[in-house]
């Protein structure tokens, strides 16, 4: 196979490999290293395709390292001793209480941060290693127990769930709120409309209140829901507040409301989880996110137990 041209590959697939040739089994690493056996192998026949070759000969007690998989771990070995001793990396923790989250950046920032310490420590223990994922990573061969995302429905591959949905309404800094003042809803288009990833939100308030809207030059757009929050205290324009996200920032005064009026927004949250049977960890965590976004029990039991 010629492979030349394909990109390098990830640390984490050769930590598998270092991992299961270590322990001579594929459960035995993902123990170690806090993944689902689908995962290893998964991570395991990546690097046998991107080689050509295989690294193990699979039995029914475990594996063992074929000739060029022993040739291959003698060099990872040395490798990772070296990255070891001369690098001041983060050391990820390990463990079987220890649980891969991911998200964007606003849900991380605005949602989960504020329950961090809730979603770790009540009742029993856990340690939440978090992950900002911008794009839509493949759970599995990345290692990920959870994902919390926003959409407008499940992803193909996973287990999804909805944890709750979003009523928007405008706000502004407490200066261009005074600008604004109160009345008909057509006021909004005199000032600068601030939209994040898309426009869909502001459409939908103002199709609410019978206004057509498209984005006009003086609008704005910020990819990161923080970015438009940032934007809109600083005067910048009106954003829509998308409860829960916002609460704080509104507790605070940083922003206030300008119209009353909210309208569901076409966006909502969803809890995914990889195919297969959960860890036991990732399965508590689970029930805590639900429990602080207010989603029934019988709901997540069922995400818990889905096989897809």
């Amino acid at each position: 196979m010629d492979h030349s041209s394909d990109a390098m590959l990830p640390l984490e697939t050769l930590r598998a490999f270092d991992a299961a040739a270590r322990t001579g089994s594929f459960s035995a690493a993902a123990e170690k290293l806090n993944l689902t056996h689908g995962a290893v192998s998964r991570q395991i026949a990546k690097l046998e395709d991107w080689l050509g070759l295989k690294v193990f000969d699979r039995g029914a007690r475990g594996v063992s390292l074929t000739i060029e998989g022993n040739r291959l771990h003698l060099r990872t070995t040395e490798a990772f001793a070296l990255i070891s001793s001369n690098s001041d990396r983060w050391i990820e923790p390990r463990g079987t209480a220890v649980v891969r989250l991911t998200s964007i950046p606003s849900v991380s920032g605005l949602w989960l941060m504020p329950r961090m310490a809730a979603l770790e420590n009540n009742p029993s223990k856990l340690r939440i290693v978090l992950d900002v994922d911008i794009r839509q990573a493949d759970l599995a061969d990345e290692g990920i127990d959870l994902s919390i995302r926003c959409g407008r429905g499940r992803i193909p591959g996973r287990v999804s769930v909805q944890l709750f949905e979003e009523h928007v309404f405008p706000v502004a800094s407490p200066d261009l709120a005074k600008e604004i003042g109160r009345g008909d809803p057509a006021r909004m288009l005199k000032f600068p409309l601030i939209n994040d990833s898309d426009a869909s939100a502001w459409r939908a308030w103002l199709a609410a209140q019978d206004i057509d809207y498209r984005p006009r030059p003086q609008d704005r757009r910020f990819e990161d829901y923080n970015l438009v929050l940032d934007a809109a205290t600083h005067g910048l324009g009106i954003a829509l507040a998308r409860p829960p996200m916002t609460e704080h920032q509104l507790k605070s005064g940083r922003i206030v409301a300008v119209d009353d009026r909210m309208v569901l927004s076409p966006i909502s949250y969803w809890l995914d989880r990889p195919m297969g049977r959960p860890r036991a960890a990732a399965a508590e965590l689970a029930r805590r996110i639900a429990l602080q976004a207010g989603l029934a029990a019988e709901k997540i039991e069922d995400f818990i137990v889905a096989e897809q």
